[in-house]
């Protein structure tokens, strides 16, 4: 038992080490030359495809592939999968903007269809493809065959954040001249409440894939980032969010016992 818990942890530490490795070799030249490659994001996904592949051949590859389409679970998780990022972003916008009266530029309100555009898109080449394999499909349930859920949240989010770094070299971001604090406490809140959905959605890849598209298409719907009452707002929904998630189904495993 310990020995299996030994390879895991050497297994888990090379998923973060190939990850990172990928994702920042392939970002370097965007940050020297404005050379994009366009893979660069896929390094948690090739990371856990990789090493899914030499541990468990085609048969594992498969099964994470097939892991996200699977929709068996309690469609009730559907509400929070796609409203609860919007409701944090827009509430932080609504309060930013009545405080600072300066509203963002937003897009969508002329054309709603950029939405559906928006969503197919980050899905596939704004984050969760790219990511969600790695993070969700492969390392959470690694590290919570250890740790609690919140600890096992708190040390994916950190090291997720720690991904990111890289993009506040580049000018197109929403990191660029943002407090590398700030995405470091937010994406760890995030993590939160993606265990949470995870968890409550039996392991589904497929809801953390949603979950993540709706996160970022949120940003893109209620740019409340663009300001800094804006970060700071959605900063503090999004931890209101993550205390209501640990007092009602407790920070253990995040899922209610059934009575």
């Amino acid at each position: 038992m310990v020995e299996r818990s030994r390879v895991e942890d050497r297994s888990l530490l090379l998923f973060f080490l190939i990850a990172f490795a990928w994702s920042w070799i392939l970002w370097l030249p965007e940050i020297l030359w404005g050379i994009s490659l366009g893979v660069a994001a896929f390094g948690p996904t090739v990371a856990a495809f990789l090493l899914t592949y030499l541990n468990q051949r085609q048969g594992g590859v498969i099964k994470l592939l097939s892991r996200a389409v699977d929709y068996h679970f309690a469609k009730i998780w559907l509400i929070p999968i796609f409203l609860l990022m919007p409701l944090i972003a827009g509430g932080a916008l609504l309060f930013s903007t009545v405080a600072e009266e300066v509203t963002p530029s937003m897009p969508v309100l002329s054309n709603p269809w950029l939405v559906l555009v928006g969503f197919v898109y980050i899905l596939f080449l704004g984050g969760p493809v790219e990511e969600e394999f790695g993070w969700r499909g492969y390392a959470l349930d690694r590290l919570q065959a250890r740790y609690s859920a919140l600890a096992s949240s708190v040390i994916l989010g950190v090291v997720w954040s720690m991904w990111h770094l890289p993009l506040f070299f580049f000018s197109q971001t929403i990191y660029y001249q943002k407090p590398v604090w700030g995405l470091i406490v937010t994406v760890t809140l995030q993590a939160v409440l993606f265990t949470w959905i995870y968890n409550n959605t039996g392991s589904s890849l497929l809801a953390a894939l949603l979950f993540h598209t709706m996160s970022n298409l949120s940003h893109f719907m209620f740019p409340a980032l663009e300001t800094d009452l804006g970060s700071l707002f959605t900063l503090i929904f999004t931890a209101t969010a993550v205390g209501v998630v640990l007092v009602i189904w407790g920070p253990k495993k995040m899922v209610r016992r059934k009575t």
